[in-house]
């Protein structure tokens, strides 16, 4: 018997030092600037909200780990639950409820995860999975926003505050902070009748430094894609889904606002508004639910962009992004078997290559 028949005996192969827990501690590496800059922006109860939904999904864990009779401890420690109720925190109202956290790391650990298998086996985003239950299952909760509440400022609330806000609701002393996000307040007012050209001065102020009503994850534009930048420079994430997806956004939302101001917002107002930067750079790149080939992540990403700007703009939701990338994660399967990367030594059709004597 040949004994190198257990290994690779020529090249070409590599390895590399990257692991799960390696890959996703670069992730939230990238993450934390825009997430402290979010607690600084909210304040109290968004530090509380960050922490129940991560522990939550942690919960969420551990649970089903263990009554799947495996070792929760290792699972636990690779990061990637704490990843999961992460990018589900800085996507949610940051001053929304407690149980809406709890329940939401839960929902993306237990169903958007582990029923399909756990680490490397989900069809969805998990954190995605959990976003859309919230929002159709408690749409009130979930398109509650508050205008900037820097910590520590006059005004802003202080611990206890935010605990009673996180438990109990917004108190009466605050309810003049609430306020409506830009893709919000801008699908209300056409609702209404009153065109965007009409209502533009009335609207929220657009910024990229972010002090505005929103989620963490849609308020510091600069410093999200700053992360993205430090993934795609690491090399833990390539440029292929970010670009097309930014570009399947723009592309519809510049021709059509250039075709009717009034009733289609303009590029920059999609680009910065929202959770597009976020799932460009830090969702949509899911290893696990997004196709191998780089043809395949250009596909991908410009479906995700695309599916983003329609829902926007036609369907119920102000916001699309958290839909169209689980509609085109539904795709994955079907883009990789059009889209392959080519194997070394075989064509883009998997023959192999004629070698010449």
């Amino acid at each position: 018997m040949n004994e190198n028949l257990g290994s690779p005996v020529a090249a070409p192969y590599t390895t590399t030092s990257n692991n799960p827990g390696r890959i996703m501690a670069t992730v939230m590496v990238a993450l934390a600037p825009s997430t402290l800059y979010g607690f600084w922006l909210y304040g109290w109860p968004s530090i509380y909200l960050w922490l129940i939904t991560i522990a939550s999904a942690m919960l969420g864990e551990a649970f089903f780990l263990r009554a799947m009779d495996r070792q929760a401890s290792k699972a636990l420690t690779d990061g990637s639950a704490i990843l999961t109720g992460w990018l589900l925190a800085v996507s949610l109202p940051p001053w929304a409820p407690w149980w809406i956290g709890a329940f939401g790391g839960l929902f993306g650990i237990v169903l958007g995860k582990h029923v399909f298998g756990g680490l490397g086996q989900n069809l969805f985003n998990p954190a995605m999975v959990a976003r859309v239950a919230l929002l159709i299952s408690f749409p009130v909760q979930m398109t509650s926003w508050v205008g900037a509440a820097p910590l520590f400022a006059e005004g802003s609330p202080g611990p206890l505050d935010g605990l009673v806000i996180l438990f109990k609701g917004i108190p009466a002393a605050f309810d003049a902070m609430t306020s409506a996000t830009t893709l919000g307040f801008s699908k209300t007012e056409m609702s209404r009748g009153v065109d965007l050209l009409q209502s533009a001065a009335h609207a929220p102020a657009l910024s990229m430094i972010g002090e505005r009503a929103g989620s963490m994850g849609e308020t510091a534009a600069w410093l999200i894609i700053a992360g993205g930048l430090m993934l795609i420079i690491k090399r833990v994430i390539s440029w292929h889904i970010p670009v097309a997806m930014l570009v399947g956004v723009a592309l519809p939302a510049a021709a059509l606002n250039a075709y009717d101001p009034a009733h289609f917002l303009d590029a920059q107002t999609h680009l910065m508004s929202g959770g597009v930067m976020l799932g460009a750079f830090f969702i949509a790149t899911d290893y696990v639910t997004s196709p191998n080939s780089p043809v395949g992540r250009l596909v991908f990403g410009f479906g995700c962009g695309l599916l983003t700007y329609v829902i926007r703009t036609w369907a119920g939701y102000p916001e699309g992004v958290a839909f169209a990338v689980m509609l085109m994660n539904a795709l994955t399967p079907i883009i990789d078997s059009h889209f392959r990367p080519r194997i070394y030594g075989r064509n883009r059709k998997g023959l192999p290559l004629q070698v010449a004597d």
